[in-house]
């Protein structure tokens, strides 16, 4: 990734690194409660809604390169179950790392000569700017990986009935008597020569009135 456009230090998803300072093996812990940004999850299917919680903590350690960041996302994700269409809330949990590089130090720590020389290099890289990072396409990244993919309301939802569209789980012994296509078509031919016996058998007896009135 190439270097961030500059950061805003009133983001509450940029935090800022100058109290780590750049000693290798310095650490420090933070814990933040966020507003969740626009689309955090898997769109259309499920995720942390707009402006909802998000409990931050987060390890800052200090290394040669830049700033390793390890941290715990917890929020409360919503969605529609797959089977049921029912609407469902999950309580998530992400776990991510992530290195931020100094943008004046390449992967080994050692002092760039000629920065643009490793632009393709820089392209899957984030970076500190001016002291700052902004964790949010790494909350984005760790949100969507936690998330599955066919959200259920429970394990053993049995979804909705094929022939009517009920809730399955709302009526336990709910069923449609099922008719074999096999013996359906039997049944219309059996139907159609019963009609033709009776149109007969009243022709017949039309024909018998007929005559003894002659």
């Amino acid at each position: 990734m190439a270097l961030n456009a500059r950061l805003d230090h009133r983001n509450p998803l940029v935090f800022d690194t100058h109290e780590l300072g750049r000693r290798p093996g310095a650490l420090q812990r933070l814990t933040r409660a966020v507003d969740a940004p626009k689309d955090l999850g898997i769109q259309g299917v499920i995720g942390v809604p707009e402006g909802a919680p998000v409990e931050l903590e987060l390890r800052l350690e200090s290394v040669m390169e830049g700033v390793l960041v390890t941290g715990t996302a917890r929020a409360v994700a919503e969605g529609e179950c797959v089977r049921c269409l029912e609407p469902l809330q999950l309580e998530l949990e992400a776990d991510f790392q992530e290195m931020f590089s100094y943008p004046d130090a390449d992967d080994r720590g050692r002092p760039k000569a000629e920065p643009a020389d490793d632009a393709e290099e820089d392209e899957d890289r984030l970076f500190i700017e001016d002291g700052l990072f902004d964790l949010e396409p790494v909350l984005r990244d760790a949100v969507v990986l936690a998330l599955p993919m066919q959200p259920v309301c429970q394990d053993d939802c049995e979804g909705l009935c094929s022939e009517c569209g009920v809730r399955l789980s709302d009526e336990p012994g709910h069923h449609h008597d099922a008719v074999d296509i096999r013996w359906a078509a039997l049944q219309g031919l059996a139907g159609s020569l019963e009609d033709g016996e009776k149109d007969e058998i009243s022709g017949a007896e039309s024909g018998v009135d007929e005559k003894q009135e002659k």
